[in-house]
Order: C-alpha cells, then sequence, then structure tokens
C-alpha cells in the first residue's frame, strides 16, 4: 500500500467485505450446529466446526492489521476493532458449544437444544442482512428494521433458554446430564447475545454516519 493510499479515504469497500466473510463464517458454522444436533456428531464435522472457528479468528487479524496499514478509515477506528471483535466471537462461541460437545460425548440432544441451534441460525442469516448494510450507512431505516427483527430473534432465545432451565432442573435428567447441557446452553445464549450486540452497534453506527 502506496502512502497516497493510506492517506486519502479509502474508495473500496474492504473493511466491510471482512465484516461480510465473517458474517458468514457465523451463518456456516451456525447450519454445522444445526447439522450437528440433528444428524449428530462425526469426526468430520468436528474438523469443519474448528477449521470455521480458526476462520472466525484469522479475519479478525486480518481486519486489524488492514485497520494499523490504513490512515483514513471509512468509520470509526474503535468501531472497526469492535465489530471485528465481536464477530470473531460469535463463531468463536458457536464453535465452542460443538467442541464441548464433543468432548463431554453427548449422546441425545433435547428438542430445546435442537430449538437453541435453529434460533442461532435465524440470528446469523439476519446478522449477514445487518452487516451488509454497513456499505450503505444511510439506509438508517432499513438498518433500524433489521435491528428489531433481531430483537424479536433474541427474544425468542431468550424463551428457549428459559424453557431449557426449567427442563433441566425438573428432575429428568441425572446431575452429569444438567452440567453438560447447562454448561451448552449456556454458550449458545452468549453467542445469541453477540449477534444481537452487533446489531446494536451497527445501527449506532449508523446514526453516527447519517
Amino acid at each position: 500500500m502506496s502512502i497516497l493510499e493510506k492517506i486519502l479515504p479509502p474508495k473500496n469497500t474492504i473493511f466491510f467485505d471482512k465484516f461480510e466473510d465473517a458474517a458468514n463464517v457465523c451463518n456456516k458454522i451456525a447450519i454445522l450446529l444445526n447439522d450437528i444436533v440433528v444428524n449428530g456428531l462425526t469426526d468430520d464435522k468436528i474438523i469443519e466446526a474448528r477449521t470455521l472457528k480458526h476462520r472466525g479468528s484469522n479475519l479478525e487479524r486480518e481486519t486489524i492489521s488492514l485497520l494499523n496499514s490504513t490512515f483514513v478509515t471509512p468509520i470509526d477506528r474503535e468501531d472497526i476493532q469492535l465489530l471485528a471483535s465481536m464477530l470473531r466471537k460469535i463463531s468463536k462461541k458457536i464453535g465452542q458449544a460443538m467442541l464441548t460437545m464433543n468432548v463431554y460425548k453427548l449422546e441425545h440432544c433435547t428438542e430445546e437444544l435442537k430449538q437453541q441451534a435453529d434460533t442461532i441460525l435465524k440470528a446469523t442469516k439476519e446478522l449477514i442482512k445487518i452487516v451488509g448494510m454497513l456499505k450503505t450507512l444511510s439506509r438508517t431505516k432499513e438498518i433500524t428494521e433489521s435491528r428489531e427483527a433481531m430483537k424479536e430473534i433474541e427474544t425468542l432465545g431468550d424463551e428457549v433458554h428459559y424453557r431449557a432451565l426449567n427442563k433441566l432442573f425438573s428432575g429428568e435428567f441425572d446431575s452429569l446430564e444438567v452440567i453438560k447441557l447447562r454448561d451448552i446452553y449456556k454458550i449458545l445464549e452468549s453467542a445469541m447475545d453477540k449477534c444481537n450486540a452487533v446489531s446494536d452497534v451497527i445501527l449506532n453506527i449508523a446514526l453516527k454516519n447519517s
């Protein structure tokens, strides 16, 4: 990159492209999670989970490296760093849930776990949509609508999570199973919360730049 390229405002959308790539990784790993809770774990799926998790981390590093070599950015530097980190954490959490399932040798996925995985898949689809709007921050109305859609998905996720915990402590499961499922539920709930947090950040960015 030349000195002139560093000084002038970037004409391309490289940062936004990185964010879109990261959102797509989140969606792909959510699709894999849904496959696993329905069809079961295999060695190949665990390898794919690790690969996608590492891809999410690499995209954050690539974005930060690009940020460090660019003088003028299309949005605030702090927002770029924050979004890169948050998107990485989503794919990390979803990947962590699958790797934990493998370590715990979870033999049976509850209906609530399947519902939680499906809710996260919905959230990552909305994530792709709202992240894609970063290239056109003037579309504040559409960004607000997407953020509200994400809020609704989060509310649905909360209902599933509370229902799962209620059933978990009903006496239906033995103590070891309770520990295993509680940990996985908690990880997936965190991933859902982070999807919602990204939508909040993007709306704030849009409002600052409108």
